[in-house]
C-alpha cells in the first residue's frame, strides 16, 4: 500500500466527493477516478459508497479510518526520518574521544566551531584511548581527539596518520583540603618524617594509569608512603573521590577547574608532581566526506 493511496482515501473521507479530493490532490477528476480504481484493485474490494451523494466510505472502510490516519502519519515520518538519515550521514562527523575529554575539552572546542552555517552532524563516542584508536583505524570514527605525552610519538607513525595538536591540559594532584600537614611534611628539615598519601589510582592499562606509572609516582618525594586507595577508570569519579576525601586524585587540570574555583577541591601541585598533556587530534589521512573536511579544517584554524 503507498502513502499517496492513503492520502487518496483520507482526501475523499474528508472532502466527500471524487472532484473535491482530486482538487486536493492536485488531480484531474479522471485521473483521481483511475487511481481510486487502481487502489481498490490491488486490495480486492470496494473502498467507497458510490451511490451515496456525497460519496461515503463503506463501513467497512469506515471502520479501519483510524488505523489509515496512523499508517499514514507513520509513513509520513518515515520519509522525513529516511530523508534526515541521508543527510545526517553525508554532512555527520563521527567523533571518538577520551572520556574526561568528552566531559569538559570537546564540548568547549565545538562550541568555537559554526558548524551551523555549514549543517555539520556531529556524533562523539566517548572511550578510552586504545578504543579510541580501534575506532579510527577501524574507521568506526572520522576523527579521534586525545591525550597524549609530549615526548612520546605516536605507535603507528604518520604514513597514513596525521594529526593536529589542539590543546594542552596538566595532570594534577587534588584533594578537598590543602593538606597543610602534607606540606609540613615535604618541607620538615628532619629527613626521617614519613606522610602516608592515600591517592586515587587508575587501571593500568588505560592512558592516565601509565601516565601514573611513568610520569608520576616515581617523581613522589621519598619522605610520602603512597598507597592507593581507590582504584577507577573514570576521571570524574575520580574527581568525586578526591572531593570527598578518600585520597588525592590526579586529574586532568580543565576537569577540575570549577572545583578549584569553588573550593571544594584544592590543588596541590606545588608539593606534589604534576605531568603535562597535549591534546590532540587523529585522523586517517584523507577526508572521507565533506563533514570531516570541514571539521578538521576549523580544528586546524584554532
Amino acid at each position: 500500500m503507498r502513502l499517496e493511496w492513503l492520502e487518496d482515501i483520507l482526501a475523499i473521507a474528508d472532502t466527500g466527493s471524487f472532484s473535491g479530493a482530486a482538487e486536493r490532490r492536485m488531480l484531474t477528476q479522471s485521473a483521481f477516478s483511475r487511481r481510486i480504481k487502481q487502489i481498490e484493485d490491488y486490495v480486492g474490494v470496494e473502498l467507497f459508497d458510490r451511490a451515496h451523494k456525497p460519496i461515503r466510505l463503506k463501513p467497512t472502510t469506515t471502520a479501519q479510518s483510524e488505523q489509515i490516519v496512523q499508517l499514514t502519519m507513520a509513513l509520513r515520518q518515515l520519509v522525513v526520518d529516511l530523508r534526515r538519515g541521508e543527510r545526517m550521514t553525508s554532512n555527520r562527523v563521527v567523533i571518538a574521544c577520551q572520556h574526561s575529554l568528552t566531559a569538559m575539552r570537546v564540548p568547549a572546542l565545538l562550541q568555537q566551531m559554526p558548524m551551523e552555517r555549514d549543517g555539520i552532524y556531529v556524533r562523539l563516542r566517548s572511550a578510552n584511548l586504545d578504543e579510541c584508536t580501534g575506532m579510527l583505524l577501524s574507521r568506526q570514527a572520522d576523527v579521534a581527539i586525545v591525550y597524549r605525552m609530549p615526548d612520546e610519538l605516536n605507535d603507528f607513525g604518520t604514513d597514513f596518520l596525521e594529526e593536529l595538536v589542539i590543546g594542552s591540559d596538566r595532570l594534577i594532584p587534588v584533594f578537598n583540603s590543602p593538606m597543610p600537614d602534607l606540606r609540613r611534611a615535604l618541607t620538615a628539615q628532619n629527613g626521617d618524617q614519613r606522610f602516608e598519601l592515600p591517592y586515587i589510582t587508575y587501571p593500568p592499562d588505560v592512558f592516565l594509569g601509565q601516565v601514573m606509572e611513568r610520569k608520576i609516582l616515581p617523581f613522589l618525594n621519598p619522605a610520602l608512603d603512597h598507597a592507593p586507595k581507590l582504584e577507577t577508570a573514570l576521571t570524574l569519579a575520580a574527581v568525586e573521590m578526591a572531593a570527598i576525601g578518600l585520597g588525592v586524585a590526579w586529574v586532568p587540570e580543565s576537569l577540575a577547574q570549577e572545583r578549584l574555583a569553588a573550593g571544594t577541591l584544592f590543588d596541590l601541585s606545588p608539593v606534589l608532581p604534576v605531568f603535562d598533556l597535549q591534546v590532540i587530534a587523529v585522523r586517517v589521512q584523507g577526508a572521507r566526506n565533506m563533514a570531516e573536511g570541514i571539521f578538521w579544517s576549523q580544528l586546524a584554524a584554532i
